[in-house]
């Protein structure tokens, strides 16, 4: 935003808060948008994504004189460790995806590859969504991306974004470090909490079952990337009942010092089956119940390889992330 203004001869310094909701206008990524925008020219020319991919890594090296504008018209990056877009997909067809959509195509955000990532990222968190389809949680849609230009080639993991629905309605979603105010850069919460939350707030005993079952999952695959902002409720503006969203940033993770970001009953190194079962009961989860979730996420779990090979992951990366999986 800043980089914005000041190509424009403005001093980011002296603008307010409405300047700035004002430059958001309705290219927010929540429900809440801010009237009267800023004027936008709209943009709805088809998009290159292999060479999004390569200015994202241009972006994080510092050189924007040429890219941001690109980038800023498919919505930035919304945040996290992996550079990312907002598109709009019908088919083969993309487009900028930060404002409305025309008919017939749907928002979704497509990740590149960090700085830190192996070549191989896209494809592994591919492999981690259905992965996680068959331990029975639910998933957004998901799909790989290819790219070609010349002789290279790009796979970019795409997500269907669980915020939006047909004709451009938007969810209120609201993460569990929103919530209770939780800085998610520092390890400080536990499953306990999020259990009580999830209980407390759906009013729903399905949505402890999938955040019990999303747990499991993270502890049998390694992903210890749980912090607070990647659990959150999305509201049905109908009924105005809040439920779990569907999981997202599902991959192979190493987490702060090895450990779990949210720890199980307390512990983050080296979480157990006993650790889980320590939760379900103040969360009413019966043991029977635990046992079919933790057979179900633990077959997943099994067919690792076969999930990585269709995904097209590196022997490297499917050999190292199978010595670290878990059955629980």
């Amino acid at each position: 935003m800043d980089h914005d203004f000041r190509r424009q001869g403005i001093d980011p310094s002296v603008l307010s808060p409405l300047d700035r909701l004002a430059w958001l206008g309705t290219g927010t990524m929540g429900a809440l948008t801010y009237h009267p925008p800023r004027a936008w020219a709209p943009d709805d020319s088809p998009l290159d994504l292999y060479a999004l991919g390569r200015n994202a890594a241009d972006v994080l090296a510092g050189e924007t004189a040429e890219i941001l504008p690109q980038l800023m018209r498919t919505g930035g990056s919304p945040g996290g460790a992996r550079p990312k877009v907002l598109v709009g997909l019908w088919g083969e067809r993309i487009l900028s995806g930060e404002e409305d959509l025309p008919d017939g195509f749907e928002h979704w955000m497509v990740k590149f590859t960090g700085q830190s990532d192996p070549r191989d990222g896209g494809p592994t968190e591919y492999a981690y969504s259905c992965m996680a389809r068959a331990a029975g949680i639910e998933m957004p849609p998901t799909k790989l991306l290819e790219v070609k230009h010349g002789s290279n080639r790009r796979s970019y993991f795409a997500v269907c974004r669980f915020d939006r629905a047909a004709g451009n309605r938007r969810s209120h979603v609201h993460t569990f470090a929103g919530l209770l105010h939780v800085n998610f850069r520092i390890p400080q919460s536990d499953y306990a909490d999020l259990l009580k939350v999830t209980r407390s707030l759906t009013q729903n005993h399905a949505d402890v079952l999938r955040l019990f079952r999303l747990m499991v999952f993270n502890l049998a695959t390694h992903n210890r990337d749980d912090h607070a902002r990647n659990f959150a409720f999305v509201l049905d503006q109908n009924t105005g009942e809040w439920a779990l969203t569907p999981a997202y940033d599902l991959t192979f993770a190493m987490g702060p010092g090895g450990k779990h970001s949210t720890t199980l009953a307390g512990e983050g190194r080296a979480p157990s089956r006993q650790h889980c079962l320590k939760l379900a009961g103040p969360a009413d989860i019966a043991q029977r119940a635990a046992e079919t979730i933790f057979d179900e996420v633990n077959a997943a779990v099994a067919r690792w390889p076969r999930f990585a090979a269709d995904a097209d992951c590196t022997r490297k990366t499917t050999t190292g992330i199978r010595k670290m999986l878990v059955q629980v």
